[in-house]
């Protein structure tokens, strides 16, 4: 049974604050992707296409982690905490709205085959 966790996480800066926010952003990946049980962790910038025409706000990571376990440990890391509190929570942040979600691939209720113990 897959247990991966996939997280979106979207970010609308401040006015005029787009590409610093975007750097800072950037910033936290290279930690990030040496945590255990990080496959992928990924911040994007939304670009227009006439095939794309769905709406998002403009900055968004791209996460998928090994399990909820690896992905609550990345969420408690001091870098990550500290992210939040200066850049989303401060009255000074970089952030006037941000949404993360976490998504599963498996379907509800899911009957996984059973492995036999060794």
């Amino acid at each position: 049974m897959s247990s991966r966790v996939y997280c979106t996480a979207q970010f609308l800066p401040k006015p005029g604050k787009e590409s610093e926010l975007f750097r800072i952003l950037q910033s936290l990946e290279p930690n990030t992707l040496r945590e255990d049980g990080c496959i992928q962790y990924r911040v994007t910038r939304h670009i227009q296409s006439p095939f794309a025409d769905g709406e998002s706000l403009p900055i968004v990571f791209h996460e998928i982690w090994q399990n909820m376990a690896l992905f609550e440990a990345h969420c408690q890391r001091a870098e990550i905490v500290n992210f939040f509190e200066t850049y989303c929570l401060a009255e000074t942040g970089l952030a006037a709205k941000w949404n993360v979600c976490v998504y599963t691939d498996e379907p509800e209720n899911y009957d996984a085959p059973k492995l036999a113990n060794n």
